[in-house]
């Protein structure tokens, strides 16, 4: 990834800061598109102590106050970035709302706040970078959204939520095939299991939660090996991140565990059973 320009959301943390790193240390540039720039009661970092993590790491930031919800924001944080660096190799839709919460106890605010970040913006950031991926070299979107499960239980608990990040599933597989002439790869990765990252936290099961976890590393190395490869041969796929690592030769995931003596649990949208060779 040396030289090439990843243009990530919401990067100040998590999963998103875990993919930057990953590329940073091949001497990646990054532009971290983040809402965070002051420092949350509850919450680590901000796009300000990413940056200085990616430059650490041996990459170039671009933090960048970025609301994936509005067109405006987005188009101005993409404009700015190719300013910086010369254009766009990699976007990467990682920004993301949750609530677990069943119709009832979904309000319309929490309702249009997963559906503005999840879905409107995976599809403003898509779109800005569209035009400035075409001129890359081996081109790549891709988003942090699950497989396609459309049994009832997954849209039955928590239906708001499951809606919105299945749509960003389904944006990648339309632009996949809109844009495979013109070789730009548009792929979802999910994990397997739940992740250490805030969101477990809080909507998961809190620390106990965490335990039960893996580290945000798995979800980075698999996103880092889908990256690598040729775009035009890689597109219109929802990968997990556990068979993606199998496919590049990973059998032991261990490391991979907040607690090595503790199974990690299999995360929301995924099939235990599922065959992953």
């Amino acid at each position: 990834m040396k030289g090439k320009t990843l243009f990530i959301t919401g990067a100040s943390r998590g999963i998103g800061l875990a993919i930057a790193l990953r590329a940073a240390r091949d001497g990646a540039n990054v532009a971290i598109a983040a809402k965070t720039a002051e420092p949350h009661p509850k919450l680590p970092g901000t796009i300000y102590s990413a940056a200085a993590e990616i430059e650490a790491a041996g990459g170039q930031a671009l933090p960048l106050v970025v609301d994936v919800r509005h067109e405006d924001s987005v188009e101005g944080a993409v404009a700015a970035t190719v300013d910086c660096f010369g254009g766009i190799d990699v976007c990467v839709n990682n920004a993301s709302a949750i609530s677990l919460t069943g119709t009832l106890d979904t309000d319309t605010k929490r309702f249009d706040l997963m559906h503005q970040i999840n879905v409107r913006g995976t599809f403003l950031v898509s779109r800005a970078c569209i035009p400035h991926l075409r001129r890359a070299e081996n081109p790549h979107v891709l988003t942090l959204s699950p497989p396609l499960d459309f049994r009832a239980e997954w849209l039955g608990a928590h239906v708001a939520y499951t809606v919105s990040k299945f749509s960003m599933s389904m944006l990648m597989i339309g632009m996949a095939d809109e844009y495979r002439g013109e070789g730009i790869a548009f792929n979802a990765l999910w994990p397997r299991t739940t992740i250490a990252t805030s969101a477990v936290r809080f909507a998961l099961g809190g620390d106990e939660a965490l335990r039960h976890s893996r580290l945000p590393t798995i979800v980075a190395d698999a996103a880092y090996a889908l990256l690598q490869r040729r775009a035009r041969d890689c597109t219109g796929q929802l990968y997990l991140d556990e068979q993606v690592l199998i496919e590049e030769g990973v059998r032991n995931f261990d490391m991979y565990r907040v607690d090595p003596a503790t199974e990690p649990a299999i995360d929301l949208f995924v099939d235990p059973n599922q065959a992953l060779v």
